[in-house]
């Protein structure tokens, strides 16, 4: 992987991951802005106000505010992990694919340098195979 990979001209470094599962959007959007869901992608204790401009902070010391929050779409933030020296802008979204299927996206942006990216990739993959485990929790 070249030092390039993921770096753009306007966000910095990013980093995306995506997944269809089978499941509804309504029953994956449920899970994704639930506290369990929530404490999944974002880190436990926040408490995400759907309010453009609305911080949060988690229990790990991340904080950061609710850049946008588009219902049974998108939810925006900004985070600042305990630790770094900068801010990244993070979002999950989902989408209809087919009939009782949901694309989830992770992404993230404004990520430090290659190392930062890779480290990231890792764990928004991490954080996908959770909410997959959680949405097949009910189920089992």
């Amino acid at each position: 992987m070249s030092d390039t990979t993921g770096r753009t001209q306007g966000a910095g470094y990013e980093i995306g991951v995506s997944k269809t599962v089978p499941y509804p959007v309504a029953d994956v959007w449920e899970l994704i802005t639930s506290p369990e869901g929530i404490a999944l992608w974002l880190g436990e204790g926040a408490d995400l106000t759907p309010t453009r401009g609305a911080p949060y902070r988690t229990a790990d010391g991340t904080v950061g505010e609710v850049r946008g929050y588009r219902e049974l779409d998108r939810v925006r933030v900004t985070a600042r992990p305990a630790g770094w020296d900068h801010d990244t802008t993070m979002q999950v979204t989902v989408s209809a694919s087919g009939p009782g299927r949901t694309q989830v996206r992770f992404h993230q942006e404004w990520l430090a340098g290659p190392e930062e990216r890779v480290r990231q990739r890792a764990h928004w993959k991490d954080v996908m195979a959770a909410v997959e485990r959680a949405l097949a929790a009910p189920n089992e």
